[in-house]
């Protein structure tokens, strides 16, 4: 309302002073710099006539830097301008008037200067609180109550399933876009993010609930979205990535990558081949790229025979697996008793660390390091602490994180039954990639190290016994996973 207000005012003030407008001059740009199109278009105008009168609002209005402030007193001197009339300000064409109206134009200078200070220390204190600073990135929206932003209750949800189908590595930066325009994030022309949009969005270490400012980040007073580990698990697959081979496509080889051949330590490729009667199949075979070897080919069918045949020996029965999670529990119980030492040893450790980021930032005020070092190592130990910060927050709210994966370890070892006779073998080699250890093919035959039923059985006793009190009374500590299953 205010170019509007300031019109309707002046329209008033030309009526009660009997001034006729001629031409009337509105222009919405900033009069801080140099350069604006409607000024200079009157201005021109000014040049080439004679006697000519401004009527404004304010100098201000006028000019708020000095080449356009100049530009004016310059034309009253050449009796170019023959008159200013301002509704707030009083002037003259004599010595003291052009004097009053260089102070009104210094003093309107110094205001839009001061007030660009007044915004930037603004902007620091904002950062200080840990306050986001502009518009809420994607996933976040902005709370005008508090002046902050907080995860966004639909998108936030978007954006963790995004870094967690990366992570997996089941997409790509096309296919993670195809896959959020799926859930309709897209452009505003409703096309899928392009691979610069969908990196940004993966680098974007907001979602940690850092805050940028001057290509630095700070500690944000906002809720994350994504957990240190899951940001850095996306980061570590974007930095494989970086360079991606150009590979054949059309080709569906479930077990390649998962073999290394045990006689050179090769791994294992794959490749089709065309029967007598022209059918396709597929063969495994050697890639013998660290020398020679005389291991053949094996055909998928084979190696499957073999793995699953491998699965059945490795299989729990429902009177195992229930021994096991028992045993399970008891651990758990245990570790709560120790877990609150973990947690006094990482809170040390997040000590250290602010203590050592406190340190940096005095060597750097101090003109002892560059900037881009200081901004550098100054962004790792950020995302150490808050790693830590992480750790301790799970070990306060369960204190056993190992418990967990192990359950579910042995609920897939329990599973191996069920894909013994199964057909998928993509579900088949990413089981074996979960359970097995070292898998190998030697002689046409596959290999991988894994539990079976009777080492569980036979190690029942023992892990019994490392559980008991021993004669003093004090227990001795929880017995690690090779414990469990010694040859794994």
């Amino acid at each position: 309302m205010s170019i509007e207000a300031q019109l309707f005012e002046l329209r008033e003030f030309a009526r009660k002073e009997n001034l006729e407008i001629v031409e009337t001059f509105q222009e919405s740009r900033s009069a801080k710099t140099p350069g604006r199109e409607v000024f200079n278009k009157m201005m021109e105008k000014i040049e080439s006539m004679e006697n000519v009168g401004i009527l404004a609002w304010h100098p201000d209005r006028l000019a708020r830097n000095s080449v356009d402030g100049g530009r004016i007193i310059y034309l009253v001197d050449q009796k170019k301008i023959t008159s200013l009339r301002f509704s707030t300000f009083w002037f003259e064409p004599t010595p003291q008037g052009l004097f009053m109206l260089q102070v009104a134009f210094g003093q309107s200078k110094y205001y839009s200067d001061n007030l660009t200070q007044n915004v930037k220390r603004g902007m620091r204190q904002k950062v200080r609180r840990g306050e986001w600073l502009t518009k809420a990135p994607f996933g976040y929206v902005n709370n005008p109550k508090t002046r902050n932003i907080e995860p966004h209750p639909t998108y936030s949800k978007i954006i963790v399933r995004a870094f967690l189908e990366y992570a997996k590595k089941s997409h790509t930066l096309v296919s993670l876009a195809d896959f959020l325009a799926l859930h309709g994030v897209t452009t505003s022309k409703g096309t899928p993010l392009g691979k610069a949009s969908i990196k940004r969005m993966l680098t974007n270490r907001a979602y940690l609930g850092f805050v940028k400012h001057h290509e630095e980040w700070f500690d944000g007073s906002f809720a994350p979205i994504i957990s240190p580990k899951l940001f850095e698990a996306v980061q570590k697959v974007l930095a494989t990535r970086e360079r991606p081979r150009k590979t054949k496509t059309g080709h569906n080889f479930p077990f390649v990558g998962l073999f290394r051949c045990e006689e050179c330590e090769s791994m294992i490729t794959a490749q089709w081949a065309t029967g007598k009667c022209g059918g396709k199949y597929r063969y495994y075979r050697c890639t013998k790229k660290k020398g020679k070897c005389g291991q053949g080919y094996l055909s998928e069918e084979a190696l499957v025979a073999e793995i699953k045949e491998r699965l059945q020996t490795i299989s729990l029965s429902d009177e195992n697996t229930d021994y096991m999670l028992k045993r399970v529990e008891e651990f758990e119980q245990e570790e709560n008793h120790s877990s609150q030492s973990r947690v006094q040893n990482l809170s040390s450790k997040v000590k250290a660390s602010e203590e050592k980021l406190d340190k940096l930032v005095s060597v750097y005020l101090d003109g002892d390091i560059p900037k881009s070092v200081y901004i550098k190592k100054k962004d790792e130990l950020m995302r150490e602490s808050l790693a830590l910060k992480e750790k301790r927050k799970d070990f306060e709210h369960s204190g056993n994180n190992w418990v967990e994966p192990l359950r579910e370890w042995i609920l897939d070892t329990k599973q191996a039954n069920f894909l013994s006779s199964s057909a998928d073998f993509h579900e088949i080699s990413s089981f074996v990639k979960k359970v097995g250890t070292n898998p190998t093919v030697r002689d046409k035959s596959a290999r991988f190290g894994a539990p079976v039923p009777s080492e569980f059985v036979a190690s029942r006793r023992a892990l019994g016994k490392v559980l008991n009190c021993d004669p003093t009374g004090n227990r001795t500590p929880i017995p690690s996973l090779k414990s469990l299953c010694p040859n794994r």
